[in-house]
């Protein structure tokens, strides 16, 4: 099973339509694909990531590659 991962508005169902998907994850394959730019400008725009979702980015060190750049 791959689950996607999307942005979506806040005002929407969880199925409902995503603005963005900005990424995927495999586990069974450990494959992780993730669209940075697309997620940065979302968590600026004050996105706030499920805790799976939270839980898959920080697996791909995604926060600390984060705080290397606002450094």
């Amino acid at each position: 099973m791959v689950y996607r991962i999307v942005a979506i508005d806040v005002r929407s169902r969880r199925e409902g339509r995503d603005l963005q998907k900005v990424g995927f994850y495999d586990p069974i394959k450990n494959q992780t694909c993730l669209n940075v730019p697309a997620i940065l400008y979302f968590l600026e725009k004050g996105a706030q990531p499920t805790r799976t979702v939270y839980d898959i980015l920080s697996k791909a060190e995604f926060f600390k590659d984060k705080e290397r750049a606002l450094s």
